[in-house]
This record gives C-alpha cells, sequence and structure tokens, in this order.
C-alpha cells in the first residue's frame, strides 16, 4: 500500500458493506483518514471496519450511525465531523438500495423511500459538504450512479430513476463546482457481488442471469479510489457494459429489444 491518501480524509457513506466498505479500506490503505457512515443497524460492523481501518492506515477512524433518507440525522452528523475534521477532500456517496419488481406493483411507499435515500439525501449532504469544498477551494465528490441509469431493463423502473438522476445531478454539479476547484465523478458500476441483491432480487434469479457480468467490489474500488484528484467525469463498469449503454443512445429500439431478451431477466 502507498501513502497517497496520508492527510487526507475521506467519508464514505453505505461504509458497512459492499462498494462503500472496499473503497473505506483501499483509502486506509493508502494512508487515509476515514469517516464511516451507515445505518444504526450495521454499526457493530462499521466498528470492526473502523477498526481494520487504523490497522491500515495508521490514521484515526470515524463512525457515524445516520440513516441518509433522514434530514435531521444528516444534519447531526455533519455537525459531528465538523468537529473531528476542519477539511474533507473527498466525499463518495454509496448508501442506496433497490428493489426488482413491475412498477405497477410497487409499494409507493417503498419508491418514496428510494429516492429518498438514493438522490435526495445524496443530494442534501453533498450540499452540506460541498459548501465545505468550495471554502477550502478543492475536494472531489464522487456519487455512486449504477449502469442501470443507463441502459433500461425491466423491473427496476424506480431503481434505475433513481440512478439516472443520481448521474445527471453529477453532471450538473460538476459545472457548478468547477470554478472553485472542486471536481465531481460519477461511478456507474454494473452488478456487483453485494448484499444489494439480498434486498433487490431475493429469488435469486437475476444474480445468475448477469453473473458474468458480476464485478467484485474490491476491484471496483481499487479503480475508484485510483481516480481520486482526478478530472475523470465517469467511471463505467465493466467495459462491456460500458459500451452497451454509448450502443443504447446510438440505436434505442435495438435496445430495447436487447435488453428486453437479454437484460431482463429478474
Amino acid at each position: 500500500m502507498s501513502d497517497s491518501l496520508r492527510n487526507k480524509v475521506v467519508v464514505v457513506t453505505g461504509a458497512s458493506s459492499g462498494i462503500g466498505r472496499s473503497i473505506a479500506l483501499e483509502s486506509a490503505g493508502r494512508g487515509a483518514t476515514v469517516i464511516l457512515i451507515a445505518r444504526n443497524r450495521s454499526m457493530d460492523k462499521l466498528k470492526q471496519i473502523a477498526a481494520e481501518a487504523r490497522e491500515l492506515s495508521g490514521a484515526a477512524s470515524y463512525t457515524f450511525a445516520t440513516d441518509m433518507g433522514k434530514n435531521d440525522q444528516i444534519d447531526a452528523t455533519f455537525k459531528e465531523i465538523t468537529k473531528v475534521t476542519k477539511h474533507i477532500d473527498y466525499l463518495v456517496n454509496c448508501a442506496g438500495f433497490g428493489k426488482f419488481e413491475q412498477f405497477v406493483d410497487t409499494d409507493r411507499r417503498e419508491t418514496a423511500a428510494m429516492f429518498q435515500v438514493n438522490v435526495l439525501g445524496l443530494m442534501y449532504f453533498t450540499r452540506l459538504v460541498g459548501r465545505v469544498m468550495i471554502e477550502q477551494k478543492t475536494g472531489q465528490i464522487i456519487n455512486l450512479g449504477s449502469v442501470a441509469g443507463k441502459i433500461p431493463t425491466a423491473k427496476s423502473a424506480a431503481y434505475s430513476a433513481s440512478k439516472a438522476a443520481v448521474i445527471q445531478f453529477s453532471n450538473v454539479l460538476r459545472l457548478e463546482l468547477k470554478p472553485f476547484g472542486v471536481k465531481v465523478m460519477t461511478v456507474n458500476p454494473g452488478p456487483v457481488y453485494t448484499n444489494f441483491f439480498n434486498i433487490a432480487d431475493k429469488s435469486g434469479k437475476y444474480a445468475q442471469s448477469v453473473e458474468k457480468f458480476m464485478l467484485d467490489p474490491d476491484d471496483v474500488a481499487w479503480q475508484v479510489v485510483h481516480y481520486f484528484g482526478s478530472n475523470k467525469r465517469e467511471l463505467n463498469l465493466p467495459l462491456s457494459l460500458a459500451a452497451l449503454a454509448k450502443l443504447y443512445n446510438l440505436f434505442p429500439t435495438i435496445g430495447d429489444n436487447l435488453s428486453l431478451k437479454y437484460a431482463s431477466r429478474k
């Protein structure tokens, strides 16, 4: 491991598992001070990850129990973060969830909760941290979108819409923050071996059907952290799905047919 992030502060939401956990540990392995955020029921795991991060970095690590769907908790956590650090170099928004089912059968409360966490909570927290970075005149915000926000598949209308919102929010935010020296990158992974599918795909059928596209969260994390500080706009993974997303924009009718045949096996 290098010391490329020594004296840097990395804030990660959704840090108790999956890509968030891997990014936190990858950052710590490069010397960063990490601030880990997850829901209250994940705190035992989060504290274990924080301890592992301290061993890797030799630096401090902090944990905060926060429901990213609740603005009052976000406010409280942000205030506590400002007490333990005066600067934030990187914010990685990983918190989010999805559920695969026909949209007409979706519970509107689940859809609202999904947007509250995936989009509105992300936007609200980013607004708070973005102000810090503007004052610093430096920093980078990394938002976890998804290939689902670029390529439509059946039974993912609400989730795909939430991730499309994250992608477009990031695109506009990039323009607004550029004059202040603050960078914005969107990460759009395809399916990843994480707990995400325990909620989104309880049958396990979809995970099996896309197994050849499945990404390892540690590999995703390495690539994300590799681009810390860069001017990269988007990181789309894997390359095969990134290429498919570009083709979809060029040939949407053909893309719809291919999606129905190959990518909508949920």
